[in-house]
């Protein structure tokens, strides 16, 4: 029974956010606008900081062409590396600043973050985009802004989605029994890895399209009841 949810962890994509906002969207934009921007910002601390990161993961000294031929091969093969993760979030960031788009978030999804919080209930994110990104999505939607929701973000610093370890980390941050904290994913396997933390879990298939094992499974947001 979910009578003593005292915290939810949301992931984004698939969950809050269409997934064919962030791969239609968010990545050809990251990607389009990749090599001018790390040559542009080539002496920003935070992008310096960024490249030499890339070097420690590949193991050597890369010229500015190498690191942005590395972050474009990253990006194709879909890779979850911090650097990465980063420095696309920088990009966005000029791209929500100039409303280069909104971030998409399903529209059941706003009037019950207002519910669970008027609840009481902390609310938290966690995706493998990087804090940056997923504040930037939810600063800038077309239902304003909904970061005041949430107590926390995290990301892939965490540790990977698919780790038990990942969420015994959350329980010991959000600080109640990690049987009263809800995890929602539209990924089975993350929901178990949740689960053998000791979490609740609820499968969030919206397109019906997901094949699930003996987790609590909703289609929308209006249909997860906390008493």
């Amino acid at each position: 029974s979910s009578n003593m949810v005292k915290a939810i962890v949301t992931d984004i994509e698939g969950t809050t956010t269409s997934v064919s906002f962030v791969y239609d969207v968010l990545f050809p934009y990251a990607r389009d606008h990749l090599p001018g921007y790390v040559t542009k910002h080539a002496s920003d601390p935070e992008v310096i900081y960024q490249l030499e990161e890339i070097e420690k993961e590949v193991g050597r000294k890369l010229n500015q062409q190498q690191a942005i031929k590395k972050l474009i091969e990253w990006m194709d093969e879909d890779r979850k590396i911090t650097p990465l993760k980063k420095i696309q979030g920088l990009i966005w960031e000029d791209g929500y600043n100039n409303r280069s788009f909104t971030g998409h978030i399903y529209d059941d999804v706003p009037p019950n973050l207002q519910r669970w919080h008027d609840m009481n209930i902390l609310l938290y994110v966690y995706s493998s985009g990087s804090i940056k990104a997923q504040k930037l999505l939810f600063c800038n939607t077309i239902y304003g802004d909904l970061t005041g929701y949430f107590t926390d973000f995290f990301d892939t610093t965490t540790g990977n989605k698919r780790e038990c370890k990942s969420y015994q980390r959350i329980t010991a941050v959000v600080g109640c029994d990690a049987k009263d904290i809800l995890f929602l994913s539209d990924l089975q396997q993350e929901l178990d890895a949740a689960a053998a933390a000791g979490l609740k879990t609820i499968l969030v298939n919206r397109d019906g399209q997901v094949e699930h094992g003996d987790t609590d499974m909703v289609k929308n947001f209006d249909e997860i009841h906390i008493d």
